[in-house]
């Protein structure tokens, strides 16, 4: 079947990426003004030198078959993940992690990209498992799923490496994985971090003793022991199950097996974070910020105050584009970046703020239409991986600048300052289109 342009081309999608791109240059513009109206830095210049080649990208991929990527998809993520290696060990540091790639003045964050090539090769791999037993269908996706967040870990990047979680659950329940090994894996997910935290909230928010928390999860040995007895009864539990074929034996292996998994973790973790090989100093205290920004509020609590005001301040209409006073008095660190939300809800206030949610809504439903219209499974599967990538940096960047998620340095995707995530957004829109103006052909890409 031929394509044709611009019969087919998804002028919603592109409409909605575009307004997002030019409110990010605008931005990113207004970022660069200082408080006597001088512009002091050229990062919009950049900014939009790299939507003319993500604009590219997006064509390109959306006239290409995605349908071709099945042929590929291992190789392209073997040397996706070869190059990752290369950067984390060769490449200079730069805000404490090796996960850049320069070249003249320009700089390119393999892992941005590697999220894409992650979503291709696993919507490769959950095609042609369909067959499998379930459980081992999920296993192998969760050890493909180590590959590329051990590999970013040690760059270190956790925000990055964070993003591929969402990724894997929405192309596991989309791939129609057991919803009890899903759960299974975000349950002891929370359960891991919640008591990982436990010790820090303990020391460094309340400032005080809680007897459960010091005498039982700060003590080695009750820790020991409860990883002990829930690992009885965890195999007790699969024991039951294999000689009498009781459903509730199956439950309680599977309610002591993510207590079990997560005490080793929330152990394991600890222990690193005493020893600084896990979370860096920096890390833990955006962490503590973010439960009480109050404890360094001159230090690393300032940037979540700052963006708090600044969005209040924006009220319902805003101060005006050029006019908000936490951005261009230089109150609002990493303007451009991490917090551009904060400076367009100083600016365009409530309303402008809203807008960019309808924005992101309207390409939200229209890839969820795409999941649902899509004939074509490995379709079906990228679809579903983009729009995890999507809504996660969405959700987190959002709720980080309002304070009801941890800083994690995650960008907005199309409004903050950067090439790599551009790009690789714009690209994934790109693929996006492919899919959706092959959504009713049955035939085999050639």
């Amino acid at each position: 079947m031929k394509f044709k342009l611009f019969e087919k081309f998804d002028y919603l999608l592109f409409i909605c990426m575009l307004i997002l791109s030019c409110l990010g240059i605008a931005f990113i513009y207004s970022s660069g003004v200082n408080s006597d109206g001088i512009l002091v830095t050229k990062e919009y210049l950049k900014q939009i030198i790299w939507f003319g080649v993500g604009l590219v990208i997006m064509i390109l991929t959306s006239l290409y078959d995605y349908r071709r990527y099945m042929r590929s998809a291992p190789i392209m993520f073997g040397i996706m993940m070869f190059i990752l290696i290369l950067t984390s060990i060769f490449s200079p540091k730069v805000n404490g992690a090796r996960s850049w790639i320069h070249i003249g003045g320009f700089g390119f964050q393999p892992s941005e990209i590697s999220k894409l090539f992650y979503i291709i090769f696993f919507a490769w791999y959950l095609e042609r498992s369909q067959n499998e037993t379930p459980r081992k269908r999920f296993l192998i996706s969760f050890l493909y799923l180590l590959i590329p967040i051990g590999i970013i870990m040690l760059q270190p990047d956790l925000g990055t490496a964070s993003v591929f979680l969402p990724i894997f659950i929405f192309m596991c329940f989309i791939a129609n994985i057991p919803l009890r090994y899903i759960l299974f894996f975000v349950c002891t997910g929370a359960l891991t971090i919640l008591l990982t935290i436990l010790p820090i909230w303990e020391s460094q928010i309340l400032k005080r003793t809680i007897p459960i928390i010091t005498n039982v999860f700060r003590n080695n040995k009750v820790i020991i022991l409860m990883m002990s007895a829930t690992l009885v009864i965890t195999i007790i539990g699969l024991i039951g199950q294999i000689l009498f074929k009781k459903k509730y034996y199956y439950w309680i292996s599977y309610i002591f097996g993510i207590f079990t998994i997560s005490l080793v973790f929330s152990f394991v973790a600890d222990k690193l974070i005493e020893q600084n090989k896990f979370l860096k100093e920096y890390q833990i205290q955006r962490l503590i910020v973010f439960l009480d920004p109050s404890t360094d509020p001159k230090g690393y609590g300032w940037n979540l105050i700052q963006s708090k005001i600044a969005i209040g301040s924006g009220n319902f209409w805003g101060q005006g584009f050029i006019r908000g006073t936490q951005s261009h008095y230089r109150f609002l660190p990493q303007r451009s970046t991490d917090f551009i939300f904060s400076i367009l809800a100083e600016e365009m206030g409530f309303a402008g703020g809203f807008f960019v949610f309808a924005l992101f809504l309207i390409i939200f439903m229209r890839i969820i239409y795409i999941i649902k219209q899509t004939t074509n499974q490995f379709g079906t599967y990228i679809a579903s991986g983009i729009l995890g990538m999507l809504f996660f940096h969405f959700i987190v960047n959002v709720g980080m600048v309002m304070g009801i998620m941890p800083i994690t340095g995650i960008p907005l995707p199309f409004l903050s300052y950067g090439g790599s995530a551009l790009i690789t957004n714009m690209a994934a829109i790109g693929i996006l289109m492919s899919i959706n103006s092959r959504r009713l052909d049955f035939a085999q890409a050639v």
